[in-house]
């Protein structure tokens, strides 16, 4: 019984955290415009994240033992 004396402050503080958390997430601009972001979500993306990783000139430089090759390009005793 001697535990609600520290639970009941401890979640009446716990709910004031999480209402401010809220009024500084409204406040902030975090829900503004919500149909955007969905919208976003579901069209195709004009420039994919990993666009820059099937570039000719980096496979051109593995086989070349530069760095950034695999580590039997750079062996010694091997031409490119």
């Amino acid at each position: 019984m001697e535990i609600l004396y520290l639970l009941i402050p401890l979640s009446a503080v716990l709910i004031l955290v999480i209402i401010a958390l809220f009024g500084w997430a409204v406040n902030s601009g975090q829900f503004d415009d919500l149909e955007r972001e969905g919208q976003r979500l579901l069209q195709d993306d004009q420039d994919p994240f990993d666009a820059g990783q099937g570039r000719s000139s980096n496979a051109a430089e593995q086989s070349q033992g530069r760095p950034g090759g695999t580590p039997e390009a750079g062996q010694k005793g091997e031409k490119a």
